[in-house]
């Protein structure tokens, strides 16, 4: 019989410091379990998994694995899922192969093979293309195995997309399937596999799906990732950053099917910053410069150059006369000079004489109708008659005779039958009236340099789209009496298609302007009227090169419709801090950014502020010789 001997009580001290122990450990797990880790942090509100795709919070994803690859793979063939304006995770397994173990596994492949072709012609069979490739295939990587040319691996390629809604998820999901299915490498969705699939993706280094296919060194590299969208060239000015990998931007326009370049951003988005910036660049180059200014903004710039800055103005002494003829060489284009220039100078005449209101596109008429086809005959007949009287006719050998002006003109439609005498009247403003002056006269200037900026922003609003046609024409003529590269800004010009007869003399020189090295930049920021009229949708489809920066909500839409941006793209466009945008050239276009030294900031920034604070310390420095605008701009800049 055992004897059990009862355990004395214990003390009430005792007692008391075990239930001191135990409210402690109680204690200390509450609040352990009240702590906030990490991953409280990044962990969404909620994960539920479904047979084809997840719901992570709000978002919904789907996971993909790669399971077929053609028999040849080329390097850069992952680039364009990794460079597509959707959200993914990607993960890449690889899994290092003994040599050993492959070179004994190809073996038994090679002589399971060559027992197949030798059976199949046994019996008469016609012989199997792909048995004889995989031979061959098998027996080249023994080869380069067996002298440590090559390795093996394992590898294993992963993916997980995400979308705000269902409809969108299947969207994406088309989208790169459709991208790898063009180079015949084919994924498919991780069925009842998602969880599985998500934790494979995820950065923490598990492969819970183990879907893998052999490759080799060589294939293995061409799925090098960290690749993406470039834009550079060897010969070229830098326009920016590219912000997908940090490279430079260095293109050159002429390059390209034409030199012709547009800039479209709301106002404050760096736009003239932008042109002004390669304008500078280009004339490192020796590419000459012809600026349209409306708001006075590249003065200091012209100044700091050397530049010609002509100032347009009823109170300025510059003059320029529509009727000047180019002094061309080449014979063709001299046997057409006179026509052309007629055919110029009706456009400009149906602007002059009141047509110009009524054509303008989405505003009112004015009470002026445009010219009927009685009033253009007779306009016609005036101006070869008018040209005729200054001794200019077909002849190439009697344009060097000094020009007729709009005075001439104005006198023989007011002797003349017909529509004259009330044509005189429609142009006698521009002859003896209010505009008389500025484009009636012998032109006084000479724009043989290399940056010459034709300033309108003191000419009245009714006159300003009549100067700049004239301006347009009066360079046009200059770019065809010697070709050279040279480059024309029209800053704002919005104000010229609002005018069918300027809008359509603007896309005449778009179009014509590559045979004489031209390259015309169009600078906007009033998008919808530009691209709301025929013509401007054709100088944008006749521009190689268009810079888009920081639109308005309400311009991202057309942008989007004639540019076929991506949804990540539209939603980053009105989004874009100032500098920032899409440079495209030809087919391919990246996210830049533009980027200046401080010297050229110094010549071509408007922003208030930066221009007060050049303006004071070149007050102090300029009587010391330390700054000197005209000798800033430096080569290498």
């Amino acid at each position: 019989m055992a004897l059990f001997k009862k355990k004395p009580p214990l003390d009430p001290v005792t007692l008391a410091q075990q239930q001191r122990a135990r409210e402690e450990v109680e204690v200390n797990t509450a609040f352990q379990k009240g702590i906030t880790a990490l991953r409280d942090f990044i962990a969404p509100s909620s994960i539920e998994f479904f047979g084809t795709h997840f719901q992570l919070g709000t978002r919904y994803a789907r996971t993909y694995y790669v399971y077929g690859y053609p028999r040849q793979i080329f390097t850069g063939w992952l680039s364009s899922m990794v460079n597509i304006d959707e959200i993914i995770d990607l993960s890449m397994v690889i899994y290092p192969v003994e040599s050993q173990v492959v070179l004994e596994n190809l073996r038994k492949k090679v002589g399971q093979l060559e027992a197949g072709i030798m059976i199949d012609s046994e019996k008469g069979r016609v012989r199997d293309p792909g048995k004889q490739a995989a031979i061959t295939d098998a027996e080249e990587m023994r080869d380069k195995l067996q002298v440590g040319e090559e390795r093996f691996f394992r590898f294993g390629l992963y993916f997980t997309i995400y979308a705000n809604n269902i409809d969108e998820l299947e969207f994406v999901s088309h989208k790169i399937e459709s991208i790898l299915g063009q180079q015949l490498i084919y994924s498919k969705a991780a069925s009842s596999q998602q969880e599985q699939g998500f934790n494979s993706t995820v950065p923490q280094f598990t492969d819970q799906l183990q879907i893998k296919r052999n490759f080799s060194t060589g294939a293995l590299s061409t799925s090098f990732p960290f690749t993406s969208a470039d834009l550079s060239q060897d010969n070229g000015i830098l326009y920016g950053i590219n912000m997908h990998n940090s490279g430079l931007v260095i293109f050159d326009r002429f390059t390209l099917e034409n030199g012709n370049s547009v800039v479209f951003a709301k106002a404050g988005a760096g736009k003239s910053f932008t042109v002004k910036l390669e304008v500078l660049r280009s004339m490192m180059f020796g590419i000459d410069v012809f600026i349209i200014d409306p708001e006075n903004e590249y003065q200091r710039m012209a100044e700091a150059v050397g530049g010609a800055y002509v100032r347009l103005s009823l109170s300025s002494a510059t003059r320029i006369n529509p009727f000047d003829l180019p002094q061309v060489v080449d014979t063709e284009e001299a046997d057409n000079a006179l026509r052309s220039n007629l055919i110029t100078l009706h456009g400009l005449l149906r602007l002059m004489m009141g047509g110009a209101q009524a054509q303008m596109m989405g505003g009112t008429a004015a009470a002026m109708p445009a010219l009927s086809p009685v009033e253009e005959a007779d306009l016609d007949a005036a101006l070869i008659e008018t040209y005729a009287k200054a001794g200019i006719t077909n002849d190439p050998l009697t344009h060097r005779s000094q020009p007729p002006t709009i005075n001439d003109l104005y006198d023989t439609l007011l002797h003349m039958g017909g529509t004259g005498p009330q044509l005189a009247q429609r142009l006698r403003k521009y002859t003896t009236g209010t505009f008389a002056g500025i484009f009636s006269q012998q032109s006084n200037i000479d724009i043989n340099n290399p940056m010459v900026v034709f300033n309108i922003r003191d000419l009245e609003d009714e006159l300003r789209p009549v100067a700049m046609y004239i301006v347009l024409n009066f360079i046009w003529n200059k770019t065809k009496a010697e070709k050279k590269k040279r480059i024309l800004v029209v800053d704002e010009a919005w104000q010229l298609m609002k005018y069918e007869d300027s809008a359509n003399f603007l896309f005449s020189l778009a179009k014509r302007s590559r045979k004489y090295n031209l390259g015309i930049t169009t600078i906007t920021q009033d998008v919808e009227d530009f691209m709301g009229s025929r013509m401007g949708r054709a100088i944008v489809a006749n521009a190689s090169m268009q810079i888009l920066l920081k639109q308005s909500p309400s311009a991202v839409d057309v942008l989007a419709d004639v540019f076929k941006l991506t949804s990540e793209e539209k939603k980053r466009l009105s989004q874009f801090p100032v500098g920032q945008g899409l440079f495209f050239a030809g087919q391919n276009h990246v996210h830049i950014q533009i980027t200046a030294s401080p010297t050229e900031t110094g010549l071509i920034t408007t922003n208030p502020e930066q221009v007060r604070q050049i303006e004071r310390q070149e007050a102090i420095d300029q009587p010391q010789g330390t700054i000197d605008l005209s000798n800033r701009l430096t080569p290498g800049v």
